[in-house]
């Protein structure tokens, strides 16, 4: 089994996080996404802001010492949020299920909260999974798809 793991997020892993996140298919499924996933100049400045502001955790996601992905934590509205995103060669391989559970040991905030579309099926499982219950659905614009569609609210106690 591959040993999965969470590191701090290094200058190197810019590159690699940047191509993860525009990446066609990926960013379908997510659905909430940058305006423009091909915009290497507000990835910088989006990276930057989040490594930097103090309410917020984010790792890099190793899988046998190679990168594949972030998982993080934010604060909107009050409400501690996590997200990640897991390199599309990865998916089905517990990656995503393993990196959660390990940065839910280093989280400790309770409640969390999550957001997937509701049509992806494989983070919503990921979520369930990791004790996270379903709270909600909203009607949100998904930049990725230009379109509004159902989001589905998430709440681990």
């Amino acid at each position: 089994m591959a040993e999965v793991a969470l590191r701090s997020i290094e200058d190197s892993d810019l590159d690699a996080l940047f191509d993860q996140m525009r990446d066609p298919e990926s960013v379908r499924m997510a659905a909430f996404t940058a305006e423009d996933p091909d915009d290497r100049k507000a990835f910088d400045s989006h990276m930057s802001k989040v490594r930097t502001s103090p309410g917020n955790t984010l790792r890099a996601v190793t899988r046998d010492g190679h990168l594949v992905g972030s998982i993080g934590s934010f604060v909107m509205d009050g409400d501690t949020e996590i997200t990640y995103w897991i390199d599309r060669v990865t998916w089905g391989q517990g990656v995503a299920g393993r990196a959660l559970a390990l940065f839910l040991d280093t989280v400790r905030v309770r409640p969390l909260y999550a957001r997937a579309a509701s049509d992806n099926v494989g983070s919503l499982r990921v979520l369930h999974k990791a004790g996270f219950t379903t709270v909600g659905t909203e009607i949100s614009y998904a930049p990725a798809r230009n379109a509004e569609i159902e989001e589905t609210i998430l709440r681990l106690d």
